[in-house]
C-alpha cells in the first residue's frame, strides 16, 4: 500500500484533473468527476496490505487461500509474462457489493459505433463508468430517451493504468481459479500497453495476453490445462457467434429499408443469436449462462462484447509469429499501436510477419514506447 504522504499527492493530482476536466465539461462533467473520486476515495479506504491480512488469525481458510493464489498469480505475470509488478493486486479491499463500478454503453438505434465519453489521461472510451448502480442506471436512461440503445453492466474490476495501486476486490476474489487469472492478467496487461482512444484495441490486446497468460499458468496440470482450453474456446465460439452477427447488423443498418421494417429485422438477427448460442453452450449451459442469453441484447450489448474481443484473434495471431516471446510479442505490439487508428489492424498483420525474424528479447526489456 502507499504510505499516507504518497496518497495524497496521488490525490491532489487527481483533483487536479477532475477540476480541469470539469471546467471543461461543464456541470454535469463536475458531478461526474465528483463521483468517481469519491468511489476511488472510497476504494482506497477498505484496501488493506495482503501481508496484513493473512497476517489475522481469524480470516477464514477459504479467504486465505484465494489471497495466497492471488500472490502466486500476481508473481507468475511479473516473472513469465513480464507483465508489470507494481502496487497492484498488493493489498485487498471488500466493497460490500458484488460490482466495483457499472458501465453504460450506448449506440445509435441503427448504427454499431458506441458513443465515446472523453477523459483526460485515457482519452475517450467505449463506455462511462459510475461507481453508483443507480447513477449509472439514470444516465443510461437519459440516452434510451433520446432513442438510443444502451447497456448496463456490472464490472468487478478495472485498471488504473498504474496512476494508483489496484487492489484486489472482494467482487472477483472467489472466482473460479481460471476466470481469476484470467481477469488480473487482463487488468496488469493495460499497465503494459495502452493506447489513448483506443478501447477496441487496448480490450483486445488485455483479453489476448489473459488468454495466453491462462494457457501458461496452467501448463503445469494437463488436466486443469484442458479445461482451460474448453473454456477459452467456448468463450471465443461465443464472441465470434457476436463478431458474425456484427456483419449482418451491419449490412441492415446500411441497406435503405424503412426504420419499421429495420426494427423488425434487427429483432429477428437478436433472437437469431439466442438460438446460436444457446446451440452452442452444449447439453447443459447452466442457468447463470441462460440468464446471460435470455438478456436483452441491442447494438449497444453488441458493442460492448466487440470492444473486448474484436482483435484477440489477431493479437494471438502476432503472439504466436513471435514464437510466445513476450518481449517480442509486446515490442510487436506497441509498434502497430503507433499506427492511425484506422490503420493498426493492418498494423498488426503487418507485425506478424516481421516478428518472426526478430531476434529473442533479453528478459526484462521494455517494448519501445512503453
Amino acid at each position: 500500500m502507499p504510505t499516507f504522504p504518497a496518497v495524497v499527492r496521488r490525490l491532489f493530482a487527481t483533483l487536479l484533473l477532475v477540476v480541469g476536466s470539469a471546467l471543461l465539461s461543464g456541470c454535469a462533467g463536475m458531478s461526474y468527476y465528483a463521483q468517481a473520486v469519491s468511489g476511488q476515495l472510497d476504494v482506497w479506504r477498505r484496501a488493506r496490505p495482503i501481508e496484513d491480512v493473512l497476517a489475522d488469525a481469524t480470516l477464514a481458510t477459504a479467504t486465505r487461500a484465494r489471497l495466497e493464489r492471488v500472490i502466486a498469480l500476481r508473481d507468475f505475470a511479473r516473472d513469465t509474462l513480464h507483465l508489470p509488478d507494481g502496487g497492484s493486486f498488493h493489498a485487498y479491499a471488500d466493497l460490500g457489493r458484488g460490482y466495483v463500478v457499472w458501465n453504460v454503453v450506448a449506440a445509435p438505434e441503427f448504427d454499431l459505433a458506441p458513443l465515446q465519453s472523453c477523459f483526460l489521461v485515457v482519452g475517450c472510451l467505449d463506455y462511462r463508468g459510475f461507481f453508483s448502480r443507480t447513477d449509472a442506471e439514470r444516465y443510461a436512461a437519459d440516452l434510451a430517451a433520446r432513442g438510443d440503445d444502451v447497456y448496463v453492466g456490472g464490472v468487478p474490476a478495472y485498471s488504473t493504468l498504474g496512476w494508483f495501486d489496484d487492489p484486489v476486490l472482494n467482487t472477483f476474489l472467489a472466482w473460479p481459479e481460471i476466470d481469476l487469472a484470467e481477469l488480473i492478467f487482463h487488468e496488469l496487461a493495460h499497465q503494459r500497453l495502452y493506447v489513448p482512444d483506443d478501447t477496441r484495441f487496448n480490450e483486445s490486446f488485455a483479453s489476448a495476453v489473459a488468454e495466453a497468460g491462462v494457457l501458461a499458468w496452467f501448463a503445469h496440470d494437463p488436466a486443469a490445462h484442458g479445461r482451460a482450453v474448453a473454456e477459452l474456446a467456448r468463450q471465443r465460439r461465443v464472441a465470434r457467434l457476436v463478431l458474425d452477427l456484427r456483419a449482418d447488423l451491419a449490412t441492415l443498418y446500411g441497406g435503405g429499408s424503412d426504420a419499421a421494417s429495420k426494427r423488425r429485422h434487427k429483432a429477428e438477427l437478436f433472437e437469431g443469436l439466442r438460438a446460436r448460442l444457446r446451440a452452442s453452450a452444449g447439453e447443459q449451459p447452466g442457468d447463470a449462462y441462460e440468464t446471460w442469453v435470455a438478456a436483452p441484447w441491442n447494438n449497444a450489448r453488441v458493442a460492448a462484447l466487440v470492444t473486448y474481443n474484436d482483435f484477440v484473434d489477431d493479437f494471438l495471431a502476432l503472439f504466436e509469429a513471435c514464437g510466445g516471446d513476450y518481449e517480442r510479442f509486446y515490442r510487436s505490439a506497441a509498434a502497430a499501436a503507433r499506427a492511425p487508428a484506422d490503420r493498426r489492424l493492418a498494423a498488426l498483420h503487418r507485425e506478424a510477419q516481421h516478428c518472426t525474424g526478430q531476434p529473442p528479447a533479453r528478459a526484462g526489456e521494455n517494448a519501445p514506447g512503453l
